[in-house]
């Protein structure tokens, strides 16, 4: 019986996810987000929904910012004066975009070689958290200039071997 239960409740969330990716599709940012690394169905639909609109943030730093994917600080004199508002932002883009940077690092080689330098010189946490600053600035301009995915824009230029 239970079993059955399970099979009726997974039918019924994909007819749910069928609906709302046929909707999603006619979103403005939808398929430019689907170019980026580690973004798939529900995580584009998910950082399309909860933007908005994206001329509201000044540039990629401030999306950053409100995504929860930097550090606030509070500094003065290279002396640390307090905590600043950590739950500032939108909790939903911050968990999306670490999640696209878990994917963009386990499919995603040129997401895999700046994670692995960027880890072996702090932790993953870190470099988790830095990798999904970067996605989330990449899908600044990809929302903003309407452009797809460029990996050599993200990463710079492969380094050339011998």
């Amino acid at each position: 019986m239970q079993i059955q239960h399970i099979d009726e409740l997974t039918q019924s969330i994909e007819k749910i996810e069928k609906v709302v990716l046929a909707s999603a599709r006619e979103l403005p940012y939808y398929s430019k987000l689907a170019t980026l690394p580690g973004v798939g169905r529900i995580l584009g639909m998910t950082i399309t929904l909860e933007v908005g609109e994206v001329t509201r943030f000044a540039g990629p730093g401030n999306f950053a910012s409100y995504c929860r994917t930097v550090e606030a600080q509070r500094v003065s004199n290279s002396k640390k004066k307090g905590e600043n508002n950590s739950k500032c932002g939108n909790k939903y883009l911050s968990w999306a975009f670490v999640e696209a940077a878990n994917f963009a690092r386990r499919f995603d080689e040129r997401c895999r070689k700046w994670f692995d330098r960027k880890a072996a010189r702090t932790s993953n946490v870190i470099a988790t958290k830095a990798l999904a600053c970067k996605l989330a600035k990449a899908a600044w301009y990809l929302m903003s200039e309407e452009t797809d995915y460029d990996s050599k824009r993200m990463f710079g230029e492969p380094a050339k071997t011998k």
